[in-house]
């Protein structure tokens, strides 16, 4: 997972680089390297997403609540369930499991 977080893009700058991992209509696997400073806003999905913090540490937020959390925790969100995640003073890398994939929900 290392190679495949050091090869993720980001958009800009600014961004946390992304890197799809898995994609099929059962689910997606995403590659997030979030920088120093750098957050993924809090938003929706329509399928569960369990979150593995694959290295560093940083902060997950539900709908109520931000935790801090560190390589080797594990989060999950039902369908629906506001998520974030952002990165204080290191990068945190974060792989993502999206089940459904996004849109394959009827």
């Amino acid at each position: 997972m290392a190679a495949l977080a050091a090869a993720a893009v980001a958009v800009n700058s600014s961004r946390p680089a992304t890197a799809i991992a898995h994609d099929a209509p059962d689910a997606r696997l995403v590659v997030f390297r979030i920088g120093a400073g750098q957050a993924v806003a809090p938003h929706t999905s329509t399928s569960s997403v369990i979150m593995v913090i694959a290295a560093g540490s940083g902060w997950v937020q539900d709908e109520t609540d931000e935790r801090a959390v560190k390589a080797g925790d594990v989060i999950a969100f039902e369908p629906h369930e506001r998520h974030g995640m952002r990165a204080d003073a290191e990068e945190l890398v974060v792989l993502a499991i999206i089940a459904p994939r996004p849109g394959a929900r009827s």
